[in-house]
């Protein structure tokens, strides 16, 4: 996938079930007609720290069905270095090697009773072990009899905040540490899409090797419903969506359901067509949702 970086690269967003089998959101997927819009796909790893089916194997199985690469989230929530390590071990003989590095949600909102978090840092921990195993060897420094294969590193990033200044700081250290790509929380305003550019360019005009190429995949979660946008407007940081969004899907909500969700999807659709003129890298989240990735193109 480090190679589609530098050209148009959309990808896809799926949330493993939580049952012992992929089989029905792979179905879901092909009757979504989605395939044809993507050149990928990531696997969430248990978000809010809901029991969920293992991030790992649903990448691979994905990787199998569709022949398109897929990015597997670790989170630091539920592994210590061990784990980390052991399950890097079996994703790259799986063939597994797009890592989306992830600090994880907190073990308190768990539905699993007494959970406790295993957190030995922060997805920074993470990006240097993939740094680690792309030189041959393990976070404690032995070398490996055989060498992993290299694995592609992804971090994410807050797509708003009041001073960008603290976004600016925390993209750069990811990167500093060989993250290839930054996914941002979903964007919602073209100015503010032209601020991330920006910062991210000041931070790879930095560096004189493969840093220099990382590169930065806009958030885009599609808005329609006025109760989603109120909720990530209010509820999720690192996220702005537009007072005359939110005023157009209340009147709008007082029309009528259809009226809302037609107000709804001609905003994203407008929006995500011009992210596509500015920056064609773009990682779409439907809350598997996924037949309504067409018709957004």
């Amino acid at each position: 996938m480090k190679e589609k970086l530098k050209e148009k690269i959309i990808t896809l967003e799926t949330t493993p079930p939580k049952l012992p089998t992929i089989d029905l959101m792979i179905e879901k997927i092909n009757k979504s007609g989605a395939l044809d819009y993507i050149d990928g796909f990531s696997t969430t790893d248990c978000p809010l720290s809901k029991l969920k089916y293992n991030s790992i194997i649903a990448a691979f199985k994905l990787q199998e069905k569709f022949k398109k690469p897929v990015i597997a989230t670790m989170t630091m929530r539920d592994r210590n270095k061990i784990a980390l390590q052991s399950d890097l071990l079996g994703a790259n003989d799986l063939g597994v090697r797009n890592i989306l590095a992830i600090t994880g949600d907190p073990a308190s909102m768990s539905d699993q009773p007494k959970t406790k978090a295993v957190v030995e840092g922060s997805s920074i921990l993470l990006l240097e072990i993939i740094r680690a195993f792309n030189n041959g060897m393990d976070y404690s420094g032995k070398e490996f009899k055989i060498k992993p294969k290299p694995i592609t590193a992804f971090a994410v990033s807050n797509s708003y905040a009041k001073n960008f200044s603290s976004i600016e700081k925390k993209i750069y250290k990811k990167i500093k540490n060989y993250a290839a790509a930054i996914i941002t929380q979903p964007v919602y305003d073209i100015e503010i899409v032209k601020k991330l550019l920006e910062i991210k360019k000041n931070i790879t005009d930095e560096f004189n090797d493969e840093r220099k190429n990382a590169e930065i995949i806009l958030g885009f979660f599609p808005i329609t419903k006025l109760k989603t946008a109120q909720f990530l407007h209010s509820h999720v940081p690192g996220i702005y969506v537009p007072d005359s969004l939110i005023e157009k899907l209340i009147k709008a909500h007082k029309i009528s359901e259809e009226e809302e969700y037609k107000i709804g999807l001609e905003f994203s659709r407008n929006l995500f067509q011009k992210l596509l003129k500015i920056h064609p890298k773009i990682h779409i989240m439907t809350a598997n949702r996924f037949e309504i990735v067409k018709e957004l193109f």
